[in-house]
């Protein structure tokens, strides 16, 4: 049976880690002089996008390629949606064609859920206005377990473990959760369907969260997205140098000004938002001196983030996109297959 990927609140902490384990394998593969396997023989993957995207698309058709599924992409532009259809009847024409799964992207926060509704094949939600963007976070939490894994094995074995698990599994014995990490997620929280997913899936890998923007970028009940997991593992700082204190990640979010039309003006300018939460080498020397530094991109250079920074030795954000490939392989085999992988096989 098909498995949709509509929301991180669908996955259960194992459930991440098993697509984390397998990401695993699969970062491996881009070494490879022939970047193939054959799992997806035979199968077909729509990526239906109505938004402009750069890396999750194309990650998205490489993911399926590189499991030898055909991948087929839609813009909105070249779509019928442009002569009126609606997205239900563009999604119900599309499975008339016996896809197996439809990768969706589209400005409706709740789109790719309407389309898991009625769908025979998978729905894989990459991202929905601003609601979630579950990929991404999967994808993060990867990055994140690789670089900081070895120090949050020594913690988890001097500590006892806690809700995360125990360390072990794949990737030359990264630990299984994130349990002890202080992730600090600053920027326009408030349209960011990545700092939602985020915050869900770093949460059940448990980690704590930093949610750090000015009030009025920070929607009220943020930190009670999870329920009590989130309200115990999220705080959320109005000031860049408490958030940014001690911590081991630091995610930076660009602002999101498509997303404003309507809205009164939730800061003077984006010259103002930068000189006081903007991340540069004189903030970044509160967080860690081992720290890395994130962006699920695009960056806005000079805004959210120095150049110096971005292109520092502690900015891991060309990896996010290498690990994205490897993370949406996981999730095209979980969706289409049922959970069974050939890299377990």
């Amino acid at each position: 049976m098909p498995r949709h990927l509509v929301s991180i609140a669908d996955l259960d902490a194992a459930e991440i880690i098993r697509i984390l384990d397998h990401g695993d394998r699969y970062w491996s593969l881009a070494d490879e002089p022939i970047k193939k396997l054959t799992s997806l023989r035979g199968r077909t993957v729509i990526n239906l996008f109505y938004e402009s995207s750069t890396r999750t698309r194309t990650s998205f058709e490489l993911a399926a390629k590189r499991l030898s599924a055909e991948a087929i992409n839609i813009a909105a532009s070249a779509s019928s949606t442009t002569k009126g259809e609606t997205l239900l009847d563009t999604g119900r024409n599309l499975q008339a064609m016996y896809p197996d799964a439809i990768v969706v992207r589209h400005s409706f926060g709740g789109a790719a859920a309407m389309l898991a509704q009625t769908a025979r094949c998978a729905v894989i939600n990459a991202g929905d206005g601003q609601h979630e963007h579950p990929t991404q976070a999967l994808l993060d939490a990867a990055t994140i377990r690789r670089h900081k894994g070895r120090s949050v094995e020594r913690s988890e074995t001097a500590g006892g473990g806690g809700p995360a698990g125990s360390a072990g599994g794949a990737g030359g014995g990264a630990p299984r959760g994130l349990a002890g990490l202080e992730v600090a997620i600053v920027g326009d929280i408030a349209h960011s369907r990545v700092a939602r997913s985020n915050v869900l899936c770093l949460a059940k890998l448990g980690a704590r969260i930093r949610l750090v923007a000015p009030w009025t970028l920070i929607p009220r009940g943020i930190e009670l997205i999870g329920g009590e997991l989130t309200r115990e593992r999220v705080r959320i700082s109005a000031r860049l140098e408490d958030g940014l204190d001690g911590a081991d990640v630091v995610m930076m979010l660009r602002v999101q000004q498509e997303r404003f039309d309507g809205e009164a003006p939730r800061f003077p300018n984006t010259r103002e938002l930068s000189r006081t939460f903007g991340l540069s080498e004189r903030t970044l020397a509160y967080a860690k001196p081992d720290a890395i530094v994130m962006h699920p991109g695009p960056i806005n250079r000079g805004v959210e983030v120095s150049p110096q920074v971005a292109d520092g030795p502690r900015a891991v954000i060309l990896q996010q996109v290498s690990w994205g490939v490897a993370i949406r392989m996981a999730v095209l085999e979980r969706a289409i297959l049922g959970g069974a992988s050939e890299a377990e096989s």
